[in-house]
């Protein structure tokens, strides 16, 4: 929970990814291996529905040959006496062959859907647990839009294109194929005359398809960019108001959205040509074989009922075409938007500590920090050679200036990140030789940015954890104080939270922090706690948090002085190091830095 609580406290700026990923080298060719890999079990459900489509195309290749015998017999028997029982029993046979055709199709219809939900099922499951093996340094530059962009946009992308498309270019591939056969078997000249006219504008196509490729890569990074500012700016709405930052961020939006449609429309445009030009080349195609036809059948080389039959073949080969032109486009925006995806699976993770097989257990909770070194950027040191020793149920606060390294003191006791150098120890185990999960489990903790979810009170206030009955729920919650707003909940704590109820943000630090005492961890983390509520609340919960930390060692991290007098030991930080420790009134009395701070808070006029 703290993890994810921790993604989105140290967010650096909108479209950092999105834009790193439309700029990348593009690999098509890696994207597809890639692809044709993620399908794992799936490929020979993928591939029998190939078969079946090439199956169907291959059924409508027939009707060509046994129209143009029809065509003969009724030709033929306008001079004498048609051969109507003939003429029916090809047509049955046509009927049947049609209708098995359709068969197959359906099933392979029916297949696809399957493969490609799966699919897009798989890939959000691996999105959602890749997440979870992430560094939180992935987070620090990387909008959140961008994530969610990639899990939602390009997934469904992935989905509807490998539903709508594959089966498409399968059969239109075996039709193209197998019409052409079909008419260079019947007569090479006219066979030779469609083809021609069809190539010239396929030739074409591919110029299309090469071209518009890279607008499709640009639109899907720029729909994670603007979806990161989007969700930025709904996020952080009434700051937006306050500071009448509104024409600021609409023309940060227009000028992305602008980008936006720009990508788009090249990339639709380019695709939409497509389209009308095979049209033409198959209408070029049709006249052409007309002409040719008809002087081939005046010589008398040919009977009428090649004709009719050429002139379906040429439909059976220019609509491969049409359709193969439309499925590009599709394809294009798949492929975009698997590199996207990939290029996500493939983002370095944390390391992995499956081998790892010490644990912490039964904590008494001395801790122990020995010449801890660290920077979120390695060129740049925040935490240097800092050492100290904290006794089990020590209530240790730390104080300072903002970027002082305080919230950082915390991110690396649970090892949200890694040291640069030195160690930091749990009842004498290093907790970089245990797992994370492990360390974690250590820890309760109140971040100062509350994190509430849409559901119940309850499920809420015992996040991840079973068996806490309403007793244990009504003694934690008037600790805490929340008495009061369950009592005026109209479902007590079955009252679902969502969007629309009117919390406060006070109500929601009370919430985080009964959290906190549900969890009854050996070691407590408060960051800033009380920083949300009112002076009244904050002597309450003061009482509540001094009753939670008896016997716990417990870190305190406060801007307000006067709620840790109590305090076993103060460690005062400034630029990453310690510059005194020791309790409130000894630090007074030395009228150092600490008494400094002290005093500029409660100092009054003469």
């Amino acid at each position: 929970m703290a993890e994810k609580i921790q993604m989105t406290a140290r967010h650096d700026g909108p479209g950092v990814g999105a834009v790193g990923a439309g700029e990348k080298s593009r690999d098509l060719k890696k994207t597809y291996r890639n692809f044709f890999r993620y399908l794992g079990k799936f490929k020979w459900s993928f591939y029998f529905a190939a078969i079946l489509s090439v199956a169907g195309a291959i059924l409508n290749l027939v009707g060509p040959n046994k129209l143009s015998e029809v065509t003969n017999l009724i030709t033929a028997g306008l001079s004498s006496k048609i051969d109507l029982s003939q003429i029916i029993h090809i047509a049955a046979l046509l009927a049947f062959l049609y209708a098995l055709g359709y068969g197959f199709n359906c099933i392979q219809g029916f297949i696809m859907a399957t493969i490609s939900q799966r699919i897009t099922q798989n890939m959000r499951r691996n999105i959602s647990e890749k997440i979870d093996r992430l560094p939180l340094k992935y987070f620090d530059t990387t909008s959140t839009g961008d994530v969610l962009s990639r899990v939602t946009n390009d997934v469904d992308t992935v989905g509807q294109s490998m539903n709508q498309s594959f089966s498409t270019l399968v059969s239109s591939l075996a039709l193209l194929l197998g019409s052409t056969v079909m008419m260079l078997m019947t007569n090479w000249l006219l066979a030779l005359t469609g083809i021609f006219a069809a190539l010239l504008g396929f030739a074409v196509m591919m110029l299309v398809i090469a071209r518009s490729q890279k607008y499709y890569a640009r639109q899907q990074a720029e729909l994670g960019t603007i979806n990161g500012h989007v969700e930025e700016t709904i996020g952080g709405h009434n700051v937006v108001k306050a500071y009448n930052g509104e024409e600021k961020e609409k023309a940060s939006f227009h000028e992305q959205n602008d980008r936006l449609y720009l990508c788009a429309w090249k990339s639709q445009f380019l695709s939409g040509l497509m389209m009308p030009l095979m049209i033409f080349v198959g209408n070029f195609a049709y006249v052409a074989v007309c002409i040719v036809g008809a002087v081939l059948a005046v010589k008398g080389s040919i009977t009428f009922g090649i004709i009719v039959a050429f002139m379906l073949y040429i439909r059976l080969f220019t609509q491969p075409l049409q359709n193969l032109s439309q499925a590009a486009g599709s394809v294009q925006s798949m492929a975009a938007a698997c590199e996207r995806v990939f290029e996500f699976l493939e983002e370095p993770e944390m390391e992995d500590e499956s081998g790892k097989t010490q644990r912490i257990g039964n904590v008494r909770g001395d801790i122990s920090f020995d010449h801890v070194a660290f920077g979120y950027d390695p060129e740049r040191t925040i935490i240097r050679d800092f050492s100290d020793e904290v006794k089990a149920g020590q209530k240790i606060a730390i104080v300072g200036p903002t970027g002082a390294g305080k919230t950082t003191m915390v991110n690396l006791l649970m090892r949200f990140y890694e040291l640069c150098g030195g160690r930091i120890s749990i009842d004498g185990v290093n907790i970089a030789d245990v797992r994370r999960e492990n360390v974690h489990a250590q820890f309760g903790m109140v971040l100062q940015d509350t994190w509430l979810f849409e559901g119940t009170l309850r499920e809420n206030l015992v996040y991840n954890k079973n068996g806490v009955t309403d007793e244990k729920l009504d003694k934690v919650c008037a600790a805490a104080g929340l008495t009061d707003l369950v009592r005026q909940l109209p479902k007590g704590y079955d009252t679902v939270l969502g969007d629309s109820d009117s919390l406060s943000a006070g109500q929601k630090q009370l919430i985080t922090i009964a959290r906190a005492m549900i969890e009854e961890a050996p070691l407590l983390i408060l960051d800033e706690a009380t920083s949300s509520v009112d002076t009244r609340t904050e002597l309450m919960v003061q009482k509540a948090m001094d009753k939670l930390t008896e016997g716990r060692t417990s870190f305190v991290i406060a801007h307000r002085l006067s709620t840790i007098k109590n305090a076993d030991c103060i460690l005062v930080m400034k630029d990453g190091n310690i510059l005194e420790s020791g309790t409130h009134d000894a630090l007074l009395g030395r009228g150092g830095f600490y008494a400094e701070l002290y005093n500029s808070q409660f100092e009054q006029a003469p």
